[in-house]
């Protein structure tokens, strides 16, 4: 864990630095033609259920304009959709990695309403930290449902290792550069988490 948390503080802090150029232009793009904040904060769950706050650029309008607040498509703007697609949204939260918040590789960061609906089994993704990219990311991203995206999750926690770390961070390359997985059929990212069917002759209390 030592060495995994070293190659992230390493990884993130080349990267923050090499892509500063980037990051400023699309900083200024945002601030530009969409206003401010430039950047999207939200709790998510980290290690253990810890909250903390998840860094992105901002892809949609405030819920305060003059638009229907009601759907991400809605809301969704087209500097948004292209920085969504080609993930670019998602350079801030290298900051989250040299916090300590997320690791390179792990279960991605979910809104922390999602703790309570998990079952005892999908909550071993909470052992370890977060990623910005991981064994569901490269498999399908958001065009797995919830319950194939938290079993590769656990997957992931249950057989770890650096060089499987190593092999993801190099597998992300292609999804990235095709733009797959973008959003699940008729989203523009993934469908709200309700919680899962507990197994039949169970009380839906008795799964979460």
């Amino acid at each position: 864990m030592w060495l995994k948390r070293l190659v992230d503080l390493v990884v993130a802090a080349t990267a923050l630095i090499a892509l500063s150029p980037v990051i400023a232009v699309l900083a200024v793009s945002i601030r530009l033609l969409d206003g401010s904040p430039v950047l999207f904060r939200q709790l998510r769950s980290g290690r253990r259920g810890r909250p903390f706050r998840l860094y992105k650029f901002r892809t949609m309008r405030s819920a305060d304009s003059n638009f229907d607040p009601s759907t991400d498509a809605v809301r969704i703007t087209r500097l948004g959709r292209m920085l969504r697609s080609s993930s670019l949204d998602e350079l801030p939260s290298l900051v989250n990695v040299i916090l300590g918040d997320m690791s390179l590789v792990g279960p991605r960061p979910l809104p922390v309403e999602y703790l309570d609906r998990y079952s005892p089994e999908q909550r071993q993704r909470l052992e370890m930290r977060p990623g910005i990219t991981g064994l569901a990311q490269v498999r399908g991203r958001n065009l797995l449902n919830w319950e194939d995206r938290f079993a590769l999750d656990v997957e992931y926690v249950k057989n770890h290792s650096l060089r499987g770390d190593l092999r993801l961070l190099a597998d992300t390359v292609r999804p990235v550069l095709l733009r797959q997985g973008v959003s699940a059929d008729g989203e523009v990212t993934m469908t709200e988490f309700l919680g899962s069917l507990p197994p039949e002759g169970e009380a839906p209390g008795d799964a979460r």
